[in-house]
């Protein structure tokens, strides 16, 4: 093992570095948009396509994810050898193209194509992106800028509602894809201007062997980390459970108005602000939280988490059941888009950290191979078949039961949190020792 990166000074961070990182957050916000485009335009696109529920789950479940974690770990590993913001532009640039060839689809088979290989460029933004930003921070501060990185995932979500609820009636679902295509291949000229800062310890010899035994090196690093590390395979364990009901949250915006009677453009605007607004405040707290959580306890940032979700899956169970229009049925709403945001900063900077620098973005790419096809992909392709499951058997409110369901699946993160914590300083010692030795 190489032994992990030297603390950086804090002083040492340059206003350009700020710089960077919030043109990779707009980059990771369109990567949201794109991405959540059409399950924010499930109440245009269903029934336009006649959809089923299950057709609809598989076109933003494993349709997208299975290229998506599957090429994650071939761009993680790519993101460990090759000039990085090179290959950020080309992933950025194949994406939009197929974002916008999304908005020609007349049926089930026509969408399902560009979903699939959207998955294909998107795998690569993440691990490049959080390996770039871990050369250029100090570990202290990895926290809050993994959750300002991640608030792309709040902002993303909420401008694809805000897209739904202003342009949509405006200029139709399809224009709505074209124009989001446009704007990303403009965002990837704008990345070929970025320097690749790869420090010489990561670096790869001229004289390297070939692709394939490199890729297996890095593997074998990765597996290695995995098996001496019981806070990092539980803060996966526990970020994996926790993505079933955003997963089946896919279903949110038929659910508002087929079951709470909503209307469905502005159901879409208002959930954008909200979204907006809440989810942005649990990334920066989320953040800040955990680096201070870490920073003043001893213990690692999932034991922060685990104490969020003491206290905000409750809420999460009983705001289902409220009327729609109800103050608890809106605090539930701002409540959900608020823990989101306070999950990423402190997980992505738990499994940078319990890594060797040089297999980080391959393990940032693991990482999200659980998060999106076990997770992901169980909640919202499991959702929809449990959805049309119901509907058939005549049970009322569906929707309402099966996101119930995945609320309780999602609820096993909060143990998995409390054992991550606890373990996280001892196991960051072990890499040490490992590295010295």
């Amino acid at each position: 093992m190489t032994a992990p990166a030297a603390p950086h000074r804090e002083d040492a961070v340059s206003a350009r570095q700020y710089g960077f990182l919030g043109f990779i957050t707009l980059l990771n916000v369109m990567n949201f948009v794109d991405r959540q485009l059409l399950s924010s335009f499930a109440n245009y696109i269903v029934p336009d396509l006649e959809l089923t529920n299950g057709e609809f789950g598989l076109l933003t479940g494993f349709a997208f994810i299975v290229f998506y974690s599957t090429m994650g770990l071939v761009a993680g590993a790519l993101a460990d050898t090759v000039h990085r913001p090179r290959l950020v532009a080309g992933a950025l640039t194949l994406w939009s193209a197929l974002t916008a060839a999304s908005g020609r689809a007349t049926g089930f088979v026509s969408l399902l194509t560009p979903r699939m290989f959207i998955g294909v460029g998107e795998s690569v933004l993440t691990p490049a992106s959080m390996s770039m930003l871990s050369d250029r921070f100090p570990a202290s501060r990895m926290g809050f800028v993994s959750g300002f990185y991640y608030m792309g995932v709040p902002i993303g979500v909420g401008v694809s509602l805000l897209i739904v609820g202003y342009l949509g009636p405006a200029i139709g679902w399809r224009n709505c894809f074209y124009l989001l295509g446009a704007v990303g291949v403009v965002l990837a000229g704008c990345m070929l201007f970025v320097r690749e800062t790869r420090p010489a310890r990561t670096a790869p010899s001229p004289a390297s062997t070939a692709p394939s035994l490199r890729f297996a090196e890095i593997a074998s690093s990765v597996w290695q980390a995995l098996r001496s590390s019981p806070a990092l395979v539980m803060t996966i364990a526990g970020g994996v459970a926790f993505h079933f009901i955003l997963g089946a949250a896919a279903f949110d915006q038929l659910w508002f108005v087929q079951e709470r009677g909503f209307d469905r453009d502005e159901i879409a605007r208002m959930t954008g602000w909200i979204g907006m607004a809440a989810g942005i405040a649990g990334n920066l707290f989320g953040g800040w939280g955990g680096d201070q959580w870490q920073k003043r306890t001893g213990t690692g940032r999932p034991l922060f988490l685990f104490w969020i979700g003491l206290v905000f899956t409750p809420l999460g169970f009983v705001y289902r059941l409220a009327d729609g229009g109800t103050t608890l049925f809106w605090i539930g709403v701002a409540a959900g888009y608020f823990q989101l945001g306070t999950f990423y900063g402190p997980t992505f900077a738990t499994v940078q950290e319990l890594v060797p620098p040089q297999v980080r973005a391959s393990t940032v790419a693991f990482y999200l191979l659980m998060l999106n096809f076990v997770g992901l992909g169980v909640g919202i392709t499991g959702g929809g078949f449990l959805i049309d499951a119901l509907i058939e058997a005549g049970i009322s409110e569906p929707y309402t039961k099966t996101l119930l369901v995945f609320t309780t699946l999602s609820a096993t993160a909060i143990p998995c949190f409390w054992v991550a914590g606890r373990r996280y300083k001892a196991d960051k010692e072990r890499l040490y020792r490992a590295a010295e030795g």
